[in-house]
């Protein structure tokens, strides 16, 4: 089979790379990612599994996790993969991984996580190898869980991988099954006054996404909360809740920072860093606070 880094690729109106036309290598491609990506979404856990998600106060939890990938800005080949494990509950960084990266894999909407996954699955390999008694109990995604077109986003698709109960954080809403930037949810927005508010986003289908919530009260932009795996929303949102010192929980705020400081100190790096490709509309460039 001809290999995907043959693919030449183009960008549509948002942005976003698609690739030449709807050729046979990008059909092979998506009919590949789509059989795969019902293979893994079959393994996937909607609800609690460990010990310590059955107490309030997560008795028992004492490192969280957290993932991110750092673009160059105006290169979408080149990248920054970043691991941190923070201690629980508070929130200091316990172990880091940061590695350029040569991200190959065409974008195709829908299948974003065969673009990074791999990476964030190396770095927690690294870690099983180099500091096994740091490996994270619970990861936090930059990105979607069950809250996508195919109900099966990053958090999950990193989480059935890694067998690791996984949370999908996005910063932006994916508009998915009925769900819309429009007045209603605009609406919806307006009703989280407080910090650790937070409402369902339901589908047209009726079923529950996930959640949107309002996490730092200096901040009037919420979260977009939703399962990835071994976890069951209300966890997923207490959790996040928890982890939030600022808008954006601890431990993807500090993968974040860390993945661009590292490109910053790379040779010849440019000045500007974005902490997505230009194809990923759950998350913004705007710094992480």
């Amino acid at each position: 089979m001809q290999s995907l880094n043959a693919f030449v690729p183009q960008k549509d109106g948002a942005g976003n790379q698609l690739g030449r036309g709807r050729g046979p290598l990008l059909t092979t491609a998506v009919s590949s990612f789509a059989r795969e990506q019902a293979r893994l979404k079959a393994g996937v856990i909607e609800e609690d599994t460990e010990e310590w998600q059955k107490d309030s106060s997560f008795a028992g939890l004492e490192r969280v996790g957290g993932v991110d990938l750092s673009y160059v800005k105006g290169d979408d080949t080149n990248a920054c993969a970043s691991l941190v494990v923070l201690s629980y509950p508070d929130l200091e960084v316990l172990y880091e991984d940061c590695q350029m990266v040569a991200v190959t894999a065409p974008y195709i909407a829908g299948f974003l996580a065969f673009r990074e996954v791999p990476f964030l699955v190396e770095a927690i390999q690294r870690l099983q190898q180099k500091e096994p008694k740091l490996k994270p109990q619970v990861l936090l995604v930059d990105g979607n869980g069950l809250l996508h077109h195919r109900g099966f986003g990053v958090a999950c698709h990193l989480g059935v991988l890694t067998d690791l109960p996984c949370i999908g954080v996005a910063k932006n809403l994916l508009q998915v099954d009925g769900l819309a930037r429009d007045e209603l949810h605009r609406e919806q927005i307006r009703s989280l006054q407080m910090e650790g508010d937070a409402c369902p986003l339901t589908g047209t289908s009726g079923k529950v996404l996930g959640m949107v919530l309002r996490s730092y009260n200096n901040s009037s932009k919420p979260l977009y909360i939703s399962v990835g795996h071994r976890v069951c929303l209300e966890t997923a949102v207490h959790l996040v809740k928890s982890c939030c010192r600022y808008r954006i929980p601890e431990p993807i705020r500090q993968a974040d920072i860390r993945s661009r400081e590292y490109i910053r100190k790379q040779p010849s790096s440019p000045l500007e860093v974005i902490s997505s490709g230009p194809k990923r509309q759950e998350k913004e460039t705007e710094p992480d606070h």
